[in-house]
């Protein structure tokens, strides 16, 4: 199963070395660095190629796996520690020599891009946050309760009964985390989401829900330090994460944080990509 995921969606980028650190990207256009970052359970395909396009004319625009998601192998320490990824996409914007770029984080992408901030703020000219993780998460939706299994036991479960449970599951899930939007008919091939049930991702999948929540209490102690500048999207219906605490909550937090609210879901990059990119655009500006 995990081969035919691959038959499905090959890999379209590259291995970048950054340091220790090996990861998986694409890259297009010219101008100003855009570095995006997707999601939990997602790979660089949950932003749409219409939305890369878009930025593309403009911008240099970088796609990234997260560690342990899509292509990109997990770190070396085998940890999925938001604080550990940070550091290597902090290396990853050295190593591809991005002057201050601008983080582009979806959903846990977005307090991914909130640690490689508050880390390596000297790295990092500014956030476009759309439908971030900002807050911690108490009640895990129900659609990612399965990842909650003891972290000991996430390998085992992983190469056994997590993928045949996750294909028999696998529409009623996309409908959630797409809802109140139908899900799109390629987004598991075009939107990579056909990788996310192999064993490897699965198992790194585990691990970021469930260490992104401690995580997340020493994240939100450091936002008043934060000195560049945050712009967040949220969709008011967003099934996954509620607007009101993980973002008009997170803006008052943030110094100048700005918030703009739109009509959709959480899969803002995917379902409404040209949109999206007007706004990271107008975020930027």
């Amino acid at each position: 199963m995990a081969k035919r995921a691959e038959r499905q969606v090959p890999m379209t980028g590259r291995i970048v070395e950054a340091g220790e650190f090996r990861l998986h990207v694409t890259e297009q256009g010219e101008g100003k660095p855009l570095l995006l970052i997707h999601g939990l359970g997602a790979t660089l395909g949950s932003f749409a190629q219409n939305m890369v396009d878009e930025l593309a004319k403009d911008h240099r625009v970088i796609r990234v796996d997260r560690p342990g998601s899509g292509y990109s192998p997990r770190l070396p320490s085998r940890s999925q520690h938001l604080t550990d990824q940070a550091e290597a996409i902090g290396a990853l914007i050295d190593a591809m020599g991005l002057e201050k770029p601008t983080l582009v984080g979806h959903s846990l992408g977005g307090a991914l891009s909130l640690h490689v901030a508050e880390r390596y703020p000297d790295k990092v000219g500014g956030l476009a946050l759309i439908a971030p993780a900002t807050q911690p998460v108490h009640n895990v939706p129900e659609v990612f309760r399965g990842l909650m299994v003891p972290l000991r036991l996430a390998r085992l479960v992983s190469m056994t009964i997590a993928v045949p449970l996750g294909m028999a599951t696998r529409d009623a899930v996309l409908k959630q985390v797409f809802a109140p939007e139908p899900v799109p008919a390629d987004y598991l091939t075009a939107g990579g989401g056909a990788l996310a049930l192999r064993p490897g991702n699965v198992e790194a999948a585990c691990g970021d829900l469930q260490l992104a929540r401690s995580d997340a209490e020493e994240m939100v102690a450091r936002y008043p330090q934060l000195k560049l500048p945050v712009a967040i999207l949220f969709a008011r219906e967003d099934n996954l994460l509620d607007y009101r605490e993980h973002g008009e909550k997170t803006a008052r937090e943030i110094p100048g944080a700005r918030l703009t609210l739109t009509d959709g879901g959480h899969m803002l990059p995917f379902t409404q990509p040209v949109e999206t990119a007007k706004w990271v655009r107008s975020a930027i500006a």
